[in-house]
């Protein structure tokens, strides 16, 4: 099908699927660092606290959450690459689409340790934290340079 085939209200529109779920992600991204911290403390915790954050399924939410973090990120990635190209016949190579594929570079790599440190890996989980940490502070750059891009095309529909 032809870029020409697709009417120019789903074309513009769709510019702004990126954005709102890019924010969402953000958002559930710091609910699984919370969710994360809650489940490393079982580990650490006396048998008494370790039964209470048992109970609360810190760890299997954990996962949850990062298995749709994963799967999200990268289909938001594709789809955003995809709208750009439909609406504007290229790619714009910059710091935010060269930071937001490092980003799901980053998640995929986090998320395959998460085998390692099922089996008590230490080096496998500090990395699976730091890789996170590194993902979460790109991520609320990304958020700000996504909105002066989002800030241009509002302007271009304006004039």
């Amino acid at each position: 099908m032809a870029l020409e085939a697709i009417p120019d209200g789903i074309k513009t529109w769709s510019q702004f699927g990126h954005p709102i779920l890019m924010w969402v992600l953000l958002g559930t991204s710091v609910y699984a660092l919370y969710l994360g911290v809650q489940s490393s403390k079982i580990r650490s915790a006396d048998k008494e606290v370790r039964k209470e954050l048992v109970k609360k399924n810190f760890t299997q939410r954990h996962h949850r959450m990062g298995s749709i973090l994963l799967a999200f990120m990268i289909l938001g990635s594709l789809g955003a690459m995809a709208v750009t190209y439909i609406n504007n016949g290229k790619l714009f190579v910059g710091p935010h689409l060269l930071t937001g594929l490092g980003m799901t570079g980053l998640i995929a790599v986090s998320a395959s340790l998460v085998p390692y440190m099922q089996k008590g890996n230490s080096l496998a989980r500090n990395t699976h934290v730091s890789l996170n940490i590194v993902l979460l502070g790109l991520f609320g750059w990304q958020a700000i340079s996504g909105m002066q891009i989002v800030q241009k095309i509002l302007d271009r529909m304006m004039s």
